[in-house]
């Protein structure tokens, strides 16, 4: 195994930033459609996406400081990846996708607070965005759980998706 690079620590779960060889964890988290329904293409990912977008995320960290880091669990299990990223390279992106045998378990609000906490105390910009497709209620769940409020929606694929924002303002003061 490498040295781990720990980008953000949660009572359950670290984010770190992916090794070179990672592809076949990618590949593992985007290889059915269970995990892939919601995303673009609709379709399980192959090995080669699965390298394309790693390199990507290497790319995104190098140049804005940010990207979709790996996410795992205290014991070292891989969960998924979620992170904050430029989309279009515009705007930053809240973005999570988690293996199945992590759903309904509160790990993807926790991920995405502790995201939102840690991208506004780095003050990347003043807000960021993020987007479902229509169908998935959870990850709307999800968003709106920290705060975040919806937004005219985003034509991604051919799809209108529901769209929502996230401001410094509106997140609540710390205690």
């Amino acid at each position: 195994m490498m040295s781990e690079t720990v980008i953000l620590k949660t009572s359950r779960m670290r984010f770190v930033m992916w090794d070179e060889g990672d592809a076949a964890l990618v590949l593992l988290l985007h290889s059915t459609m269970a995990t892939t329904r919601y995303l673009s293409g609709n379709t399980p990912w192959s090995l080669e996406k699965a390298e394309e977008r790693l390199r990507g995320w290497f790319e995104e960290q190098a140049r804005d400081g940010t990207t979709k880091y790996k996410l795992l669990a205290k014991d070292g299990q891989f969960l998924g990846r979620a992170g904050i990223s430029k989309f279009r390279n515009e705007q930053f992106e809240l973005g999570y996708s988690l293996r199945e045998e992590a759903w309904g378990k509160g790990l993807a609000t926790e991920a995405a607070g502790a995201l939102a906490d840690w991208f506004f105390e780095r003050k990347f910009a003043s807000g960021f965005i993020a987007f479902t497709h229509p169908e998935n209620i959870a990850s709307q769940r999800v968003l709106r759980k920290i705060g975040m409020r919806e937004r005219a929606p985003i034509l991604i694929d051919g799809v209108l998706d529901p769209a929502f924002e996230l401001t410094a303002d509106m997140r609540p003061a710390k205690p």
